[in-house]
Parts: C-alpha cells; structure tokens; sequence
C-alpha cells in the first residue's frame, strides 16, 4: 500500500471523512469548518461552510448535509434541531446509519470521565451514557452491527442493531489500554479500519477482531477514516497538529492510500426514520 499525502493544508483537528456524492468531506472539528475534495487526484481543500461552534461529521440528506454540531445536530446550514448536552460539552463524531438514522456522540471539553455519551437523533437521550472520549459509532453495511470507541480507556465495544435500530449484545470488540482507538470505518467484507490517534498508525480488524494490515504514517495523530475514490478501494486518513509543541508539514495533514477491499459511500440521513 503506497501512502500519499493528498494535500499541505494542515488542519487544527481534521476529522468525520465521509465520502459524499462523489467527493471527500472532511470537518475540522473546533474550528467549525466543513471542507471537500476530490478523490480521484490530490488536490486542496474547498471550504463548504464555517460555523461559530465546533462541527463533528456529517451526512449527506436531500436538503444538503445533516451536521453534528455545538452540542447537537440538524442541516449544516440551520438551526439546532436537537441538543444533546448542556454548557462544557460539544459534538464529537457522527454517522448515519443504513436504516437513515443519524447518531452522534458527545463529550466534554475538559474529558472528564464518564460525561460523554451516545445519541441517536429523534430518540430519548441519551442512548448510551458513561463514556468519556466516545469516537464513531461505524456500521458494518447491512446495519446488523455498530462499532463504537471510547478512545480515552482505549476500547472498542461491538453491538448488535436490530430493524429499529435499537442496541443490544454490547461486547469488546477490541482492547488496546496503551493506545488510543478513533475514528472508524468497515469496509464490504465487515472488516473494521481504526485511526489510532498518537500511534502515526491505522490498522485493519478482521471481524473476529484479529488485526490483519496496518499502514504507518508521517503524521503523529491520525483521526478518521474513510473508504471512497473512483472504485471506493481508497482509504482517505485525516489527521491533527492539536496540542503539538512542534507539529511538522505533515501533522494535520489528509493521507490516502489505495487498498483491496472496498467501502461504500457514506449513508444518508432521512428525516421520516429519525
């Protein structure tokens, strides 16, 4: 796998890479920016909007982008539609699921332990409390399943989804304490790809949760990842100059390299399933 740097924009917390209608969508998390580019060729940002809070991911839906943003979500351009935290917490990742729902994940701005959470828009809130650091959640493509990271204990949970999307069966899917597991996606085989942020590394899990690529970066903290281009076999991998002392060309930069098994194109948010 031949590692590129796509661009020399380094991004303060470059996060939430989903593939949309063709392009890469990325988020730089605190600075409220939303930025895209194509996927076929590296080339630089274009700026899609800047907001005055901070934005986590989002998905594409028929009036544009559904927006993980402040302390909750709605379009990227609207008002909040739903708030899921009060004063000291932010949005930190979001997904739509296959089924259309879009769940979004909270946290504190100072980490405090166990204050993040789990929610899913139009559902009571929280669906899942007690986390910290909580990154993803990913779906495997038919929805049966949801990964989801509590990256400050360094563990990702597995759950099994139902046609309501409703969670149950929670399990370890993978244990790493000395490390830092973030941004996730599956690919069409329910093999898991993990941003592990402070490692310069993202690593490929089989379903069985045994590890079977790993792809070494320049860039100290990678932070998400995302399966498109042409034929959808390119990983694309964001990563953050946040908190570093001396952050070279590369920290903050976007990756891709060109993989064997593909993804598919992010889900779409849609308003009647929640």
């Amino acid at each position: 796998m031949t590692l590129t740097q796509w661009n020399f924009e380094q991004l303060d917390l470059g996060e939430g890479a989903r593939w949309i209608g063709g392009r890469l969508v990325v988020v730089d998390l605190l600075a409220g920016r939303v930025l895209e580019t194509p996927g076929d060729v590296p080339a630089s940002f274009k700026e899609i909007a800047e907001l005055d809070v901070p934005v986590g991911a989002v998905a594409p839906t028929g009036n544009g982008l559904m927006a993980a943003k402040g302390t909750g979500a709605d379009l990227l351009d609207g008002p909040i539609l739903e708030s899921f935290a009060g004063a000291g917490m932010r949005v930190n990742d979001a997904v739509a699921d296959p089924a259309g729902r879009f769940w979004v994940t909270t946290m504190a701005y100072d980490t405090e332990p166990g204050t993040g959470a789990l929610h899913r828009l139009g559902s009571p809130s929280p669906v899942l409390k007690g986390l910290t650091i909580p990154n993803g959640p990913a779906f495997s493509h038919d929805g049966k399943l949801m990964y989801l990271a509590d990256s400050a204990r360094g563990i990702v949970h597995r759950f099994d989804v139902d046609g309501a999307s409703e969670l149950s069966g929670r399990r370890v899917f993978l244990h790493a304490p000395h490390h830092t597991p973030d941004g996730m996606t599956a690919d069409v085989a329910g093999n898991v790809w993990i941003a592990f942020w402070g490692a310069s590394v993202v690593r490929r899990y089989r379903p069985d949760g045994r590890p079977d690529h790993e792809i070494r970066l320049p860039a100290r903290q990678p932070t998400s990842v995302c399966l498109g281009g042409p034929d959808m076999s390119r990983l694309f991998i964001t990563t953050a100059k946040h908190g570093l002392r001396r952050p070279t060309l590369h920290d903050g930069a976007l990756f891709a390299a060109d993989v064997n098994i593909p993804g598919r194109p992010a889900n779409a948010y849609v308003p009647a399933v929640g």
